[in-house]
């Protein structure tokens, strides 16, 4: 089978209202077109459904959080039509996950890369192993972190990423990613992690589902633009992953 058509997105509905959304694919958890579709389709659907009270984004079987872009696809654009529908697909994710009106919390067990990142930073409150380092690193094959820069840039602010942005070779580790804001907190084992993810969700569960509507509403303000402005950012990376420069580096990556 095509290694871009692998994987899977799946929801589990507690029965407490907790909707876990998680995804996988065998290379690294990385994120190819069809499972960007099934993601942002995902977060849809749960904030539809009124017997979810808050979503968890997870992923699963990989000691890899998510990879980032499918580098298996990207190798494969060969116009700009289809590259802006590529990078366009972690935009629809993050647009999905702010128009989510339910609460959206992050379990990141592993590594984050580019994209991986981005996710995280969607999240409304994102929680971490010591295992959870991070790096983008798209600006190592070419283009940058155009799509998903206005959400890390939200809960890092300017300056980190820059940093980030700049230093695409450099990982970071999980508790320098808490004291930027990317991670709420940080556990020194995958086990304390999740202990802590049933003890805060049962808690938030308890809430007011209204208190909570207009909680995600205030968290988000000023970010109305974002379904025009992604997709803009979109078009850049969608560009310049045609450039010569980032066909050299996506196949060098791809040879290891």
């Amino acid at each position: 089978m095509d290694i871009t058509q692998q994987g899977y997105v799946r929801t589990e509905l507690t029965t407490d209202g907790v909707a876990h959304i998680l995804f996988y694919h065998p290379n690294h958890n990385s994120l190819p077109s069809r499972l960007l579709s099934e993601l942002s389709s995902a977060f849809t659907a749960a904030g539809n459904n009124p017997e979810v009270k808050i979503v968890v984004l997870r992923s699963v079987e990989h000691k890899t959080f998510c990879a980032g872009a499918s580098f298996d696809e990207l190798a494969g654009i060969q116009d700009f039509e289809t590259g802006k529908a590529f990078f366009s697909g972690f935009g629809n994710v993050i647009n999905a996950m702010r128009r989510c009106p339910k609460i959206i919390v992050g379990r990141v067990h592993g590594k984050a890369v580019g994209g991986g990142v981005g996710l995280a930073a969607a999240t409304d409150i994102c929680f971490a192993s010591q295992w959870a380092s991070v790096r983008l690193s798209e600006l190592a094959v070419g283009f940058g972190p155009f799509v998903i820069g206005p959400a890390v840039e939200r809960k890092v602010g300017t300056s980190t990423f820059v940093q980030m942005s700049l230093t695409p070779d450099e990982w970071r580790t999980a508790e320098w990613a808490k004291t930027k804001g990317l991670f709420q907190e940080s556990f020194e084992t995958v086990e304390q992690l999740d202990a802590y993810l049933a003890h805060f969700n049962n808690t938030l569960c308890k809430s007011s589902p209204d208190a909570l509507l207009e909680l995600k509403k205030v968290f988000w303000q000023g970010t109305e633009h974002w379904d025009t402005l992604l997709t803009e950012r979109a078009a850049i990376s969608g560009r310049l992953s045609l450039s010569e420069f980032s066909k050299n580096a996506i196949a060098a990556f791809k040879k290891g």
